[in-house]
């Protein structure tokens, strides 16, 4: 692995942000050492340099929240790192989800944040098919009752749009993305999947 580009401070250190790979959402910022940030590229696994402490930590080495790396960026500058990771629980001591969660200057939603948190409660109530769920009630009508609906909402849509009502088409839209990622949990897949291929559509093609 090599960290030549690494512009350590002069304690030695580098800050980290860590961010969600499936929402973009930050989550918390850290900071690594060399040791750190090796021990990360070899596990997959989010380690940092505690100051405090004067040592290395692992996320979820007491609390169970890992956080598996899927990729490690490099700024321009060569001083700071982002962690991309999938999140198993919380990233915050306090228990929220994210260590970000005191809003200075409140913003509008990030429809990928969005989509993720859905998508995790749609995974959730298929896991466990609570009564009186919506989506525990079409899992169990069969994957012919789901697609009778994205083709409903499909149609919701196109009226809407034909309607020329902003606020009927955001709804009707909503309608139709909520039933598309309940098919794409039923059938094995996720957002990121989906990220993955219009994010292949979309690149520059090589010279």
């Amino acid at each position: 692995m090599d960290l030549s580009g690494v512009r350590f401070d002069p304690e030695g250190l580098v800050p980290v942000v860590v961010q969600d790979a499936r929402t973009g959402e930050v989550l918390t910022l850290a900071y690594a050492n060399r040791e750190a940030l090796e021990e990360t590229l070899r596990t997959g696994q989010s380690t940092f340099y505690s100051r405090s402490r004067g040592r290395l930590w692992r996320k979820g080495e007491t609390s169970g929240n890992t956080q598996e790396v899927v990729e490690v960026l490099l700024d321009c500058d060569g001083d700071a790192v982002v962690y991309r990771v999938v999140p198993r629980g919380p990233a915050c001591h306090t228990g929220e989800r994210t260590c970000f969660h005191h809003p200075l200057l409140p913003g509008r939603p990030n429809l990928g944040l969005v989509l993720g948190r859905v998508y995790a409660t749609i995974q959730e109530r298929l896991r466990t098919l609570p009564e009186g769920s919506y989506v525990a009630k079409l899992h169990q009508g069969g994957l012919d009752r789901i697609l009778k609906k994205i083709g409903e909402e499909a149609g919701e849509v196109i009226i809407a749009a034909k309607n020329g009502n902003p606020e009927e088409v955001r709804w009707e839209v909503a309608d139709l993305l909520f039933h598309l990622l309940l098919v794409l949990a039923e059938l094995g897949l996720s957002p990121e999947d989906l990220a993955e291929t219009l994010w292949a559509r979309h690149q520059p093609p090589r010279p």
